[in-house]
């Protein structure tokens, strides 16, 4: 166990919408070793709250999210309280922080070493994950937060290795070694596999934002909330069967709209999946669905998807994102549409 005088070896994993970074975590965690305790802070942009659900439910693992902005500045202001909050009641031998994916890690990085917490975590190396075929996108390669995700990055690991040509991987890997100041780290791997080893790296104090500036100009959240949510007195309503709460927000360039769906909700997947992947235009699309007596977990990155089954089961929950506002009550409808007696 962590003693109270030991400063937490802490470490944020970044990298942009869909590159694997809840996958890199599990995978880590996996490998946990034998009688640690690891807290790990996750950040949603959405307004739902889907990655902590993927997490697993273990012994010696503390799980903590913020969801509805990101944490470096829409949510900033708790930053601090729930990250003491999370260090006092877990006492973590490593602490894990996964920001939003259009979420700029310089504010982060001065929370973490700010007087409230330079004597209680060991900021070590921060990690970025990068899918290559994320080069191939102009709207991607111009997101200055992009941009300083890499800048900040101590060690680079071009993720989905399996999925992208050998070229791009080329042009990534080179670009990356060009980077001044040097990464400490730069290389490849699928799954989100991280060498545990690179945790440990000391964090290079030299790294700066090119565009430290630019999240903030640009990200104001807005909260929109439909049916049943009661914001204005900040109680949290809860679904009705064939009722969801549904929430949107956007900043950043970025626009979301997630769904609370009741437990009761089920759904015919194949309907569903139609109505989800007919979508154009997307960035990101999670959810976890009820199907009759199973779960599944639905993940769509750009015009990539995949499912496969879980072990939540206390609501069905969906997340859009999107680089514009898409018709949120249509999208609704065609769901509802995709009931099935249960």
């Amino acid at each position: 166990m962590n003693e109270q005088h030991r400063a937490i070896p802490t470490n944020i994993i970044t990298g942009f919408l869909g590159v694997g970074k809840t996958t890199a975590i599990n995978a880590l965690l996996a490998n946990k070793p034998e009688g640690e305790s690891w807290a790990v802070l996750v950040n949603e942009f959405g307004q739902v709250g889907i990655d902590q659900e993927m997490l697993p439910d273990q012994d010696g693992l503390h799980v903590k999210e913020l969801a509805g902005g990101c944490m470096c500045c829409a949510i900033g202001a708790s930053l601090k309280t729930t990250l003491a909050m999370l260090i006092e009641r877990a006492n973590p031998d490593r602490l894990i922080i996964e920001p939003t994916g259009i979420g700029h890690p310089e504010g982060i990085i001065d929370t973490l070493m700010g007087p409230s917490f330079k004597d209680v975590l060991d900021l070590r190396a921060t990690i970025c994950l990068l899918d290559p075929r994320l080069l191939e996108q102009e709207e991607v390669i111009g997101n200055e937060t992009f941009q300083d995700q890499l800048n900040l990055a101590d060690v680079v690991l071009v993720n989905k290795c399996d999925l992208a040509d050998e070229a791009l991987i080329e042009v990534a890997e080179t670009s990356l070694d060009n980077m001044f100041p040097p990464k400490q780290h730069v290389g490849r791997t699928t799954q989100g596999i991280i060498d545990p080893p690179l945790l440990d790296l000391v964090r290079n104090g030299q790294l700066s934002a090119q565009f430290p500036n630019a999240h903030g100009a640009n990200h104001h959240h807005k909260h929109g909330h439909g049916h049943n949510h009661q914001h204005e007195t900040k109680i949290e309503a809860l679904p009705e069967p064939g009722q969801p709460i549904r929430k949107t927000g956007n900043g950043s360039g970025f626009f979301s709209c997630g769904w609370i769906f009741h437990r009761d909700d089920c759904f015919d997947y194949w309907e569903l999946e139609k109505i989800l992947n007919g979508l154009e235009g997307i960035n990101r699309i999670k959810g976890v669905i009820r199907i009759g007596s199973a779960w599944v977990f639905f993940n769509r990155v750009q015009d990539e998807h995949d499912f496969d089954k879980v072990a939540y089961r206390r609501d069905s929950r969906i997340e859009i994102i999107s680089p514009r506002a898409l018709d949120w009550e249509l999208i609704e409808r065609e769901m509802m549409a995709c009931q099935i007696e249960n």
